[in-house]
Order: C-alpha cells, then sequence, then structure tokens
C-alpha cells in the first residue's frame, strides 16, 4: 500500500509546487510529506491522517484567515487536527475538480509566511503579483 502513496499524482504535483521554491526541502512520513524552508514547515501533504479519510495539502494563512476560508467553502477548505487552531488551513485534494493555481496560490503564500525574510523579500519580487489576495475569502 505505501508504494501506491508514493506514486499518488498528487503528493508528485504538490511536491513539484513545493519543491521550486528556494531551499524548499521534503520530509517524508509515511504517507504524510512535510515542506520545510530552513527549520519551518510551510505545507503539509497528508493522506488520511488519523484516519479522517482526507488528502489534502495544509498552509499556513495569515491571522484567522484560515476559519474564513473553512466556513467559506467547507466543501474545499477544512481545519486540520492539532494545527488549524494555529492558523493553518487544509486544502482538499479528494475533491474534485483540483484547483490547481489556487494550491499553488495557497503554498506561495506559506512559504512566504515561514520563510527567513530574504528569502520571502525574493520570492514575493519574482512573484510580481501572482498569489492570493489576503482575506479574499
Amino acid at each position: 500500500m505505501a508504494n501506491s502513496r508514493v506514486q499518488d499524482p498528487r503528493l508528485r504535483r504538490v511536491s513539484r509546487l513545493c519543491l521550486a521554491l528556494p531551499q524548499a526541502v521534503r520530509e517524508r512520513h509515511g504517507s504524510h510529506a512535510a515542506f520545510r524552508v530552513g527549520s519551518k514547515v510551510f505545507a503539509y501533504y497528508l493522506d488520511d491522517h488519523h484516519g479522517d479519510g482526507i488528502v489534502s495539502v495544509c498552509c499556513r494563512t495569515p491571522r484567522d484567515e484560515n476559519r474564513q476560508w473553512a466556513a467559506a467553502r467547507p466543501s474545499r477548505f477544512y481545519m486540520p487536527a492539532y494545527i488549524g487552531p494555529r492558523g493553518w488551513v487544509g486544502i482538499r485534494l479528494d475533491v474534485t475538480p483540483i484547483d490547481w493555481r489556487e494550491v499553488a496560490d495557497f503554498v506561495l503564500e506559506s512559504y512566504r509566511l515561514a520563510a527567513p525574510k530574504r528569502l520571502a523579500e525574493r520570492v514575493a519580487k519574482q512573484a510580481g503579483g501572482r498569489g492570493r489576495e489576503t482575506g479574499a475569502v
């Protein structure tokens, strides 16, 4: 079963998005993955985390924006166990269609929130205005 998860196209796509960012690294934890910049995690790929049946990518959000997303679009966003109360939002990858542009924007914003200041500024300049509007729920 673990081999089938290694080949999951959603994990491959999330990995490509995250690892395209400067100094990002991936750590595998069974069917899950954590993506770090420096010592901070900026995204998690979760597959049936604690038996919840959900496949998702979890990202940091500014302030309580995660609650707004989960309330506004509960079929797409949710509050992940343990990290939700700390400002993280889960983006469901098990509900189709997946808006990969939206996923990429959340990953980018999460990276900016976790990265050291110089890397965050460099990525912001390279993105040239691409990304989510903070608070645009």
